[in-house]
């Protein structure tokens, strides 16, 4: 199938799906006038990208993943490069979820002036409200 095709088969933008090739997790065969041609597989295999992708992995990391996908087996070193992104991932969100509190603690002070005075640091106010 052609890069349309697959693109709206897969429900991706071509952009996209040349990426993927640039970064060498999607391939294609050339026609002799140089159009892209994927097999019927290409379809599953950009929704698992995706998924990768939705799982917080870079392309880089994808890259190395696909042929454990492949083999239907991970060695313990990949095993333990996936742990380590989900550690990554899970800073993350802790890094997010302080921010989202001391944005919390912005609000109530702008929204109610004068129920506390302004601290000089969210961490003296968060102290304050907690403590």
């Amino acid at each position: 199938m052609r890069i349309g095709e697959l693109a709206r088969r897969a429900k991706v933008s071509t952009r996209a799906l040349r990426y993927y090739e640039e970064q060498g997790i999607l391939s294609s065969e050339r026609t002799p006038s140089g159009q892209r041609h994927y097999p019927e597989s290409a379809v599953d295999r950009v929704r698992l990208i995706q998924q990768l992708y939705a799982a917080g992995l870079g392309s880089r990391m994808i890259a190395s993943f696909l042929p454990c996908v492949d083999a239907k087996h991970a060695e313990p070193e990949m095993v333990e490069r996936l742990r380590a992104e989900r550690a990554r991932i899970t800073a993350s969100v802790a890094e997010l979820q302080e921010a989202g509190r001391r944005l919390d603690l912005l609000i109530e002070l702008a929204a109610y002036p004068g129920r506390r005075s302004c601290p000089a640091s969210l961490d003296e106010q968060s102290r304050t409200a907690t403590g």
